[in-house]
């Protein structure tokens, strides 16, 4: 089913690990860490990661080691003539994970399971582990997230039924937002609704726990001052922190908000979504289909949704879409500095961030009436510091890695094993 594995084999059996799980719609990414680390680097004890593509379709597996070695990239056969039965597409793509690990190490103990799982609705600020209970109750927030939840979710039963000797923990995308102030928690809408859980949520935070966690540790005195991480991706949002704490982001009660993404519309006027009902006769799944996979650069170049086809096209509507998303990436940047009273450092990561600096030239030169001044040369070799020693701000690229996250939250709440 997968090759190469013989050859890459662990000499020695490592005693417990952690598997961390990331389960979208039609793929699984997961991370393999020693349970038992002796490092306090997040992210210390990786063994493996990769992920399984196209689940439902044409499915794809990949894994490769910590060192860059690819030990697995080749099609799969999720089926029970292929070996890898279940009830479902990811019962069958955790059932091919499971037979991977076993033979790639024999003695290899999969004692926690982590989970990446959206929404934690208003009460989870943390880690949670995971029984009957705890699934019932974040069932209850798929309405929340209906785009990502029930696929979080259905990682979660695969993997219980996979590893059931394994302790599971969920590790919210929310949970990071959830002691940002009441005012950037809430809509103007009346009380009650805010009661019943309609908030400005905020996503991408594990993104932001591994960013804050990593300034605490490389750059403590930039990681005590006022930041903005800009997670700019396939998805993006910004986020406003200071002194560890989140203050504000741009995405609000869904993943939708905010920034225009590969193919979401970010802020929009809630009239127009009236507008569209009344006037053009559409319904909430046309909506639904619009604003999430329609629209965002998509739907502005009519070309792509993917930053680097866009850069490859250069003009016309694909310039038009990174110039909108230039702008609105400078004016949330600004709204949120100025939450804050300033800004002492910013932060890009995530696909686009890490990947364009044309990207990070024009968001610097939009910036420079907050003293941030960007190093051409620097920028483009993407150095770690972009920023110029005379500004007055430092800009930062930093790959951000949620897997480490959850994993190091897992060890944490499960201790060492």
């Amino acid at each position: 089913m997968v090759s190469g594995v013989e050859s890459c084999r662990m000499e020695t059996p490592l005693m417990d690990a952690i598997l961390v799980l990331n389960a979208g719609s039609s793929s699984i990414k997961f991370a393999l860490f020693d349970r038992a680390d002796g490092s306090d680097a997040i992210g210390g004890g990786e063994r493996l990661r990769g992920q399984i593509d196209g689940i439902g379709d044409a499915p794809h597996f990949q894994a490769r080691t910590p060192e860059g070695a690819v030990v697995a990239d080749e099609a799969v056969a999720l089926d029970e003539a292929g070996g890898a039965g279940g009830e479902n597409p990811h019962e069958r793509a955790i059932a091919t994970l499971l037979d991977f690990i076993e033979r790639f190490d024999p003695g290899l103990v999969v004692s926690a399971v982590g989970h990446r799982v959206v929404h934690g609705g208003p009460d989870f600020a943390r880690p949670l582990r995971l029984d009957d209970a705890a699934i019932r109750t974040l069932e209850g927030f798929v309405p929340l997230a209906p785009l990502h939840q029930p696929h979080n979710l259905a990682g979660v039963r695969a993997a219980t039924r996979a590893f059931s000797a394994a302790e599971q923990v969920a590790c919210f995308d929310t949970a990071f937002h959830r002691r940002q102030p009441w005012v950037a928690d809430t809509f103007a809408l009346p009380r009650h609704y805010y009661d019943d859980g309609v908030r400005r949520y905020g996503f991408h935070g594990l993104s932001y726990d591994y960013i804050t966690r990593y300034l605490k540790r490389a750059h403590p005195d930039l990681a005590e001052g006022r930041v903005v991480v800009a997670h700019l991706g396939n998805g993006a949002s910004l986020c406003a922190i200071r002194d560890g704490r989140a203050m504000g982001s741009t995405m609000g009660f869904t993943a939708v908000d905010g920034m225009p993404m590969g193919t979401r519309t970010g802020q929009l006027d809630p009239g127009v979504i009236l507008y569209l009902m009344a006037e053009k006769g559409l319904g909430q799944a046309e909506i639904e289909r619009l604003i999430y996979k329609e629209s965002g650069l998509l739907g502005l170049s009519g070309i792509s949704g993917d930053w680097r086809r866009l850069e490859e096209a250069g003009s016309g509507p694909a310039a038009e879409a990174m110039a909108y998303f230039t702008h609105r990436a400078l004016r949330e940047i600004g709204g949120l500095a100025a939450t804050m009273g300033g800004i002492d450092a910013l932060v890009f990561t995530a696909g686009i961030g890490e990947n364009a600096p044309g990207l990070r030239r024009d968001i610097g030169q939009g910036l420079g009436w907050l003293g941030l001044e960007i190093d051409p040369e620097k920028n483009a070799a993407v150095a770690e510091i972009v920023s110029t020693a005379a500004s007055s701000v430092a800009v930062l690229v930093v790959p951000t890695d949620e897997e480490a996250v959850i994993a190091h939250h897992t060890r944490e709440l499960l201790g060492a094993g």
